[in-house]
């Protein structure tokens, strides 16, 4: 098995968010032999799965979804999305960058590394989810609890995810900004055009809310984290007829914040301004993550030392983005980064990732294993 045959294995596993396709038992597969125990952590339609070999510490997991963003139009594709086709050097196909070639490098590095350090120290270990791209409720959401619970410490962790920018290795993600969601209905009372004096419009009354929330400096940022920012993502009242004043005005937004401030603040600061301009209304939160920040230490050392050596750059350390599954191992105590192929077509019409990528990525997280876990 090489990382090529891995990819197109896998690419060709219709594995559309939260099915899995069987690629679980496929990498499962590929490791017969190498002694390994493997943990699963299914939730309702959700596939979540611990591989692991060796034990105690340092605990060095790789973490991977299986899942993938539907296609769109078939036909809109240049070849079959699901059929992982390799033209002028790259390869094309849902999921290549985002994350099957990532977990295909990681998978045939592993293999390796268990091969021929079977008496390794620590653990090494792949954790993977069928549930990141869409509600995310039972992936890693879930299972991070349950490590916890199990007492399954970890403490480093590579997230696959496709952080390069312009060539591979050129940017490792080392933290997140955090996010936090509102869904908020501004009651008002629905009436006549013609007669406004008996109703009350929701948008009208809305509208100082709305300049003062998004005129608001929440914060200047940080050497690490850009400021706060708060974004409106949908806007909706009214019934469709042009002669009925809405009844409510509903507001979808969402703040990406540093850490230096907290989402109680952000919902504390958002309700009293509700508060104060008399509004009636009704509030419902979603924290997506926490802000996370993995300084300098030995596993962005031994990430920072593999790209010099495989890919002879020096990779930018960056924490700009939006989430990914690590904001959720963060807070178990563990050193999290992001490393993995380059992010121009993910989620794309065309996806695909550059074919010498692949083996250049492989050799790079075999570097990494070794750093780290060789005695």
């Amino acid at each position: 098995m090489d990382v090529i045959e891995a990819t197109q294995t896998l690419i060709r596993k219709a594995s559309v968010t939260p099915d899995d396709a069987g690629c679980m038992d496929w990498i499962i597969e590929q490791l017969d032999g190498c002694n390994i125990h493997v943990e699963r952590f299914d939730q309702h339609d959700v596939k979540n799965l611990l591989i692991s070999h060796g034990t105690g510490a340092p605990h060095l997991v790789f973490l991977g979804h299986t899942d993938v963003v539907p296609t769109g139009r078939e036909e809109d594709w240049r070849s079959p999305p699901f059929e992982p086709t390799i033209k002028d050097g790259l390869m094309y196909g849902r999921g290549t960058a985002d994350m099957k070639g990532s977990i295909a490098a990681y998978l045939v590095a592993f293999k390796q590394f268990l091969t021929e350090n079977p008496d390794h120290k620590g653990t090494a270990s792949i954790l993977l989810t069928s549930d990141e791209e869409g509600v995310a409720d039972y992936g890693i959401r879930y299972v991070a609890p349950e490590l916890a619970k199990r007492h399954i410490k970890l403490d480093y962790c590579i997230v696959g995810e496709p952080s390069s920018t312009s060539r591979l290795g050129d940017v490792i993600k080392v933290g997140r900004r955090g996010s936090l969601g509102g869904s908020l209905v501004i009651h008002g009372k629905q009436g006549h055009v013609a007669y406004p004096h008996l109703a009350e419009n929701p948008v009208h009354i809305s509208a100082d809310f709305i300049k003062t929330i998004t005129q608001h400096t929440w914060d200047e940022g940080n050497e690490f984290f850009p400021p706060t920012s708060f974004q409106i993502s949908n806007i909706s009242a009214g019934t469709g007829a042009t002669n009925v004043i809405p009844g409510d005005l509903n507001v979808e937004f969402n703040f990406r914040y540093s850490t230096e401030v907290t989402h109680i603040h952000l919902q504390q600061f958002t309700e009293s301004l509700l508060n104060d301009l008399g509004l009636d209304y009704s509030i419902k939160w979603k924290l997506n993550g926490e802000p996370f920040l993995t300084e300098q230490g030995e596993l962005v050392d031994a990430c920072v030392k593999s790209i010099e050596d495989v890919c002879g750059i020096s990779p930018e350390l960056s924490t700009s983005g939006g989430t990914s599954d690590g904001r959720f191992i963060a807070p178990l105590g563990v050193e999290v980064v992001e490393l993995g192929p380059l992010n121009a077509t993910i989620h794309q019409l065309n996806e695909c990732v550059s074919v010498d990528d692949l083996k250049q990525l492989e050799v790079v997280y075999g570097r990494i294993i070794r750093q780290l876990l060789l005695r």
